[in-house]
């Protein structure tokens, strides 16, 4: 027996939550019968659930009014494991036949011996004497007739608790048990608590009875001294008290609740100091039936993304009997700041009510709970106020789910929100962005970047800005991942202006204009591809620029520049990855920038232009820098803007001069060819002379 139990339980405390579901179970089929016989109730009207703590004899009493049972009930339900009452109830009131199972103990009543070491069970039946069931867990039972028992109906379990169980008598931990997995059980609980309360009584100390002449003057001394002569004193009282009344709102039609109903479930639910922003309460019917009630709150948890905290905030109800709060299955993660109950009244469980045993089933509840908690964040969207704090604190979840929920991608993607070079402040929608589209525009811009000022400042938009195009604006670090996953929104594709896809329409004049500065250019993207090396996939006249003279894109399946500034601060990242990941880089030459066409005339007069060659590695540098990358090597940059800094100032560094080719760096090494700016403005001075 004791090996079948712990089999069963793997946490002691859920005796409790069986023994109060059973004895739900009886009132239920009591409150059935007299229905259509009131006459069944007799003396026992009042329908209720107590709870006996007995410190002095170690015992925890569980007492209901319920439907009782008869001798024969107490040998065939008690002396049986696995004799599930409500199983063979809900079985009969689909055979249409006779109901009279409910409210009897199965393999719930065995969790008893979890804490137990004896259990005695005295239980009335309208249609029988009370008897008395017993048993230590052993091999063998005792049933015998009780002949003075003050039981009206109902059943009465005394559990004889074990020397290191005694915690369960506890007040605090009752009523603790019972606000976590029977708070909301149709029926009262009360626990016979004991309490100390001051009270004042007649100091009568100083009295003096003795003498019977003096009695009028001790009678006036008390009536001028009667508010004086009192006292404070601790008297211990016992009284029941009500531990779940807090009730089930879901149960109730939502048209009959109040917005203050809901947000006092909603604090007592959460902890929560603050009311919610939103609320769904719904129900399900079909198949599988039952109702839920989702809460959105106001603020974000600081530990929302923790690892090791609780997957979600759904509670999970059986016929509103707490079975779990941490059900991974029932809600995605990137929901977890959701609150609410779910309650169902014939969800399948295994033997112990611990787990669920049919996923199809959870599959359905998530696909409705996700479906609802949606159409919940669009009507809050409804009104500006509420979605920007909405959004404020929940967008990172939106994204994370765009990024792993693919069957919701399209409705979440309606809840996206940027900034962009058109609205400014404001906020824009995705919907919104498209119904602005010029009608030449096929596509969706965006760009990602480090910051807002950053983006804003950046070289990829002011051809598109010439344009009048509007661009996204994602620098939250999240957008990298999600904008990977949602390539289109409403047959647009998305794309990213620092990567090489990016093609703007443009007329035959603009065409034609194209082809003869490609032809023109030729020779100079050769030559600074020649100069470069591999550190450029390719040199090419750009489309996008139009007030900077160069930038550096990505390729399309390939991290943009942001991306790989996101992934080198990972502190776990994987180096492997990196190697491949890294995007190819293209140099973009704006051919109508002076500085580019002044670099065609001196490598047309010169292709060996020393200081011409040193200009395109400082052209390069830079657009790395204004492309969003890092510089690999920032001291051998920062030496060329030395020199032009001293070019600048005509000073003449001879003993630097004379050390340089002793510390050639990496870059130097590429290109022996590359002599020092000094040689240059050397002759330059001479020429001056």
């Amino acid at each position: 027996m004791n090996l079948i139990i712990n089999t069963f339980y793997s946490n002691k405390e859920v005796f409790l939550r069986e023994l109060i579901s059973n004895s739900s179970d009886a009132l239920d089929k009591i409150r059935f019968q007299s229905l259509s016989d009131k006459g069944v109730l007799g003396d026992a009207k009042d329908l209720k659930i107590d709870i006996i703590p007995d410190l002095k004899n170690n015992t925890l009493t569980i007492q209901d009014s319920g439907i009782g049972m008869t001798k024969l009930d107490l040998i065939n339900n008690l002396g049986t494991i696995a004799k599930s009452g409500t199983k063979q109830f809900m079985e009969a009131i689909k055979a249409g036949a006779d109901v009279s199972m409910i409210g009897q103990f199965g393999v719930g009543f065995y969790s008893a011996f979890l804490v137990a070491e004896r259990v005695i069970v005295e239980s009335k039946s309208n249609d029988d004497d009370v008897h008395r069931w017993s048993s230590d867990a052993g091999n063998s039972f005792k049933i015998e007739k009780v002949e003075d028992s003050d039981l009206k109906r109902g059943t009465r379990i005394t559990l004889f608790l074990k020397d290191d169980q005694l915690e369960y008598l506890e007040e605090k931990k009752l009523k603790d048990l019972v606000k976590k997995h029977s708070e909301f059980i149709g029926f009262p609980i009360s626990l016979w608590v004991t309490k100390e309360e001051e009270v004042e009584v007649d100091d009568d100390e100083d009295e003096d009875v003795d003498d019977d002449d003096d009695k009028p003057k001790v009678e006036e001394v008390k009536e001028q001294e009667k508010e004086k002569k009192k006292k404070t004193v601790k008297e211990t009282k016992s009284d029941w008290e009500v531990l779940n009344k807090q009730k089930p709102i879901w149960t109730r039609p939502k048209s009959e609740i109040k917005k203050e109903e809901y947000a006092a479930f909603y604090k007592a639910l959460s902890n929560d100091w603050e009311e919610h922003l939103a609320v769904k309460h719904f129900s399900v019917e079909g198949q599988l039936e039952f109702k839920a009630l989702l809460f959105c709150p106001k603020r974000a948890p600081f530990d929302l993304f923790e690892g090791k905290k609780k997957k979600n905030n759904i509670k999970l109800y059986v016929r509103r009997v707490f079975i779990m709060d941490n059900c991974e299955d029932l809600i995605p993660d990137y929901m977890a700041f959701v609150k609410g109950v779910v309650d169902s009244e014939d969800l399948p469980l295994n033997i112990s009510r611990e787990s669920l045993q049919q996923n199809k089933i959870l599959r359905v509840i998530k696909k409705h709970l996700v479906k609802k908690s949606i159409e919940m964040f669009k009507e809050i969207a409804e009104n500006k106020e509420d979605y920007k704090k909405f959004y404020e604190a929940f967008a990172k979840n939106i994204k994370l789910g765009i990024h792993e929920d693919s069957g919701n991608r399209k409705k979440l993607a309606d809840l996206l929100r940027y900034n962009s070079t058109v609205k400014g402040e404001e906020l824009t929608s995705l919907k919104d962005y498209v119904g602005r589209m010029k009608k030449e525009q096929k596509n969706i811009y965006y760009i990602t970047g480090e910051s807002r000022a950053v983006v804003e400042a950046s070289p990829f938009l002011e051809k598109l800005k010439k344009k009048g195009y509007e661009v996204l604006f994602m620098v939250d670090p999240i957008d990298e991942y999600a904008v990977q996953q949602l390539k289109e929104y409403d047959d647009k594709k998305l794309i990213c202006v620092t990567k090489d896809n990016l093609k703007l329409e443009m007329t035959e004049e603009e065409k034609k204009k194209k082809e003869e500065e490609k032809a023109a250019y030729e020779d100079l993207c050769k030559k600074m591809k020649e100069i470069l090396g591999d550190k450029v996939e390719k040199v090419v006249l750009s489309d996008r620029l139009a007030n900077s003279p160069c930038c550096l894109v990505t390729g399309e399946f390939g991290w943009s520049a942001n991306m790989e500034r996101i992934m080198k601060a990972q502190a776990l990242r994987d180096n492997s990855m990196t190697s491949f990941m890294v995007s190819k880089k293209t140099l973009e030459l704006n051919p109508d920038h002076s500085i580019v066409k002044e670099l065609r005339v001196r490598f047309s007069q010169n292709e060996q232009d020393q200081t011409v060659k040193d200009l395109v590695w400082l052209l390069f540098e830079t657009s790395l820098l204004t492309s969003g990358f890092s510089l690999p090597e920032p001291t051998v940059f920062a030496g060329r803007i030395h020199k032009l800094i001293k070019l600048g100032l005509s000073i003449v560094d001879d003993e630097e001069e004379v050390a340089e080719p002793e510390a050639k760096t990496e870059d130097a090494k590429e290109d022996d060819d590359v002599p020092p700016l000094e040689a240059q403005e050397a002759d330059e001075m001479e020429d001056v002379d």
